[in-house]
């Protein structure tokens, strides 16, 4: 039996929903311990790093659909990466928020002060102030009004996921096998990304 494309969209995205809602709603259940689940003995930081680490997963899951959809060669990933990205967003964007909040009780002076004095805070803060405009434009009505230009401003998704996997290598003090799990996951994908745009070019020549 062939399926069609709008029936992987129908049946693909409600799952794709709640697989990325999961987590959330297992930090959820943490805070109001719920089941057994605790925060641990610093919330605030667990909270603040549980969200900023599924949100860079989340990103660069979304920069593997591409890869995957020339690996299978059928283009039915391409459904589902405005979902991720979206979700990447919104995850990252409670991390910041938790940080605003938590951390810093949205004071402003500290809030500049990190800024400019710790280097991973401004790496992630220019991340995902990168990661603004792209959310805002990711419909299919501001890809119809930008044309061109909307590809060129989503290329956006290689520095902000450079900055984030750094920002997450920074922040880490002590065992850096995580972040540099992220890292090489990105040089991969980027490195394939690079490899098939240069075969691309070599064939239309």
């Amino acid at each position: 039996m062939v399926v069609s494309t709008r029936q992987i969209r129908l049946a693909g995205k409600p799952l794709l929903h709640l697989a990325c809602s999961l987590p959330l709603v297992l930090l959820i259940l943490s805070i109001a311990e719920i089941g057994g689940l605790r925060l641990g003995p610093n919330p605030q930081l667990y909270i603040r790093d549980v969200l900023g680490e599924w949100g860079l997963r989340l990103l660069l899951v979304t920069l593997a659909i591409t890869p995957l959809r020339r690996l299978i060669g059928k283009p039915w990933p391409l459904l589902f990466r405005r979902l991720l990205g979206l979700w990447a967003f919104a995850y990252l964007a409670l991390h910041f928020v938790t940080y605003f909040f938590l951390d810093r009780s949205l004071e402003l002076a500290l809030i500049i002060e990190d800024i400019l004095k710790r280097p991973y805070i401004t790496l992630g803060m220019t991340a995902f102030m990168l990661m603004i405009p792209l959310a805002i434009t990711s419909t299919a009505g501001w890809q119809r009004r930008l044309g061109g230009r909307w590809l060129q401003l989503h290329r956006l998704i290689y520095p902000i996921a450079v900055l984030g996997c750094w920002h997450f290598y920074w922040l880490v003090k002590k065992d850096l096998r995580e972040p540099l799990v992220y890292c090489g996951l990105l040089a991969i994908l980027l490195v394939a990304r690079i490899w098939w745009a240069r075969a691309d070019k070599t064939r239309a020549a």
